[in-house]
């Protein structure tokens, strides 16, 4: 089990920067993937970014080249660094680990979401 505490959310203008953390309760080491996902008001629940064990990373492509996933093994902690926000980025932002136990067996964590509000 992993509990997933995100912070860093908050309310900024347009063209201005957040910068998200997810702090897991145990060593993320194991952890085969960590990401970011996000959903706004009246919409279904979408990929944001993801970090694998080894550093391989991926974007949505309407965030590629404004955000940057990158996690810290050491601290447990997973972030997300946003710049150049726009409104349509307003969303509820929720941490999520990934891990694979077998091929048909796996397991996501969720944590409880942080509000990211980006006003125009």
């Amino acid at each position: 089990q992993v509990q997933l505490v995100e912070s860093g959310g908050g309310l900024v203008q347009a063209g201005g920067s957040l910068r998200l953390s997810c702090a897991a309760s145990r060593s993320i080491f194991s952890i085969n993937a960590m990401g970011w996902y996000r959903q706004a008001p009246g919409k279904q629940r979408e990929l944001v970014a993801t970090i694998t064990s080894g550093g391989s990373t991926n974007y949505a492509d309407s965030v590629k080249g404004r955000f940057t996933i990158s996690k810290d093994n050491a601290k447990n902690t997973a972030y997300l660094q946003m710049n150049s926000l726009k409104p349509e980025d307003t969303a509820v932002y929720y941490c999520n680990a990934h891990r694979i136990v077998t091929p048909t067996l796996f397991y996501d964590y969720w944590g409880q979401g942080t509000q990211v509000t980006v006003s125009s």
